[in-house]
């Protein structure tokens, strides 16, 4: 079963709980995701299957979107609502003026470090398993990009805000570092990703979608449309006389193509064989093959 399935995340599950329900629902033992999402975040989790999980290297540094919600008063120790708190609850006076003045100072590309209880690794153990033993986390910064960070409303306690981040970007950590700018501290209380670079929450389907297009053998209608993977390739429909070859690892002529470095190859309008790269002039040689002879 080749193919990409958006699901919506539920709070509570990591992401890899999500993958061991869906291999369950499907039936498919090869499935992976896009992207981490952790325990408390619902949103877009995009899942491919079968030959698709060689899709997986097109998309480790894909940019994501995120709606959300940061409580501030007082910051804690996993920076979210899920953790234990780590300052006392201080009185919040402050203006949307001054939160998205200071929210605009993160924009850009910063250097940030990520929350103790995550899944970096410190000497081959992850940061949230040192965390738990009590152990002191001492994790590197990373130059992530923030291309967008908007406090949308502002109630007093809570400003709700949208995001557009690179990938490796912690949207815990920016929560935590605008609440210790401001003064009180804050933590971020609620978290939907709305985006996964081409993947978005509309096409998403929860997980008792799943097992509901399993009962009434409508499954494959979940799948998303080969042809909106990869959208930055451009598309070619190989000659009839090609196929056999690219299903093979063979190099092809695809003449129509006479600039591009990169492209999707499909038998017909559903059948996605091949990213190819060009090796010299019109010739391309597959660098992943998705469909077996």
């Amino acid at each position: 079963m080749d193919g990409v399935l958006i699901v919506n995340k539920p709070t509570g599950m990591t992401s890899h709980d999500v993958v061991a329900r869906a291999r369950r629902i499907i039936g498919e033992k090869s499935i992976g995701h896009l992207g981490t999402l952790d325990p408390m975040a619902t949103g877009v989790l995009p899942l491919v299957t079968g030959r698709f999980t060689r899709l997986a290297q097109f998309y480790t540094d894909a940019d994501k979107r995120y709606e959300g919600r940061i409580r501030f008063g007082w910051a804690t120790d996993t920076y979210d609502s899920d953790g234990e708190p780590t300052t006392p609850e201080q009185p919040v006076n402050l203006t949307i003026e001054q939160l998205r003045s200071l929210a605009s100072d993160f924009i850009g590309k910063i250097e940030q470090l990520p929350p103790p209880f995550s899944a970096k690794k410190i000497s081959g153990v992850p940061a949230y398993k040192l965390a738990r033993k009590g152990h002191e986390v001492a994790l590197a910064a990373k130059q992530v990009e923030v291309r967008e960070f908007e406090i949308v409303e502002w109630d007093g306690r809570e400003a709700s805000f949208r995001s557009w981040v690179s990938s490796g970007t912690y949207l815990r950590s920016l929560a935590h570092d605008l609440g210790r700018k401001l003064g009180p501290g804050g933590h971020l209380s609620q978290l939907t990703r709305t985006a996964v670079r081409e993947f978005t929450l509309h096409q998403a389907h929860t997980l008792e979608a799943l097992e509901e297009a399993v009962r009434e053998g409508t499954l494959d209608g979940l799948f998303l449309h080969p042809r909106l993977v990869l959208p930055e390739f451009p598309a070619v429909t190989a000659p009839a006389e090609s196929i056999a070859r690219l299903r093979n690892g063979g190099a092809v002529n695809l003449p129509e193509f006479t600039k591009a470095a990169t492209v999707r190859v499909f038998a017909g309008q559903r059948e996605l064989l091949a990213i190819a790269r060009r090796v010299a002039g019109t010739l391309f040689q597959p660098k992943i093959v998705l469909c077996g002879n």
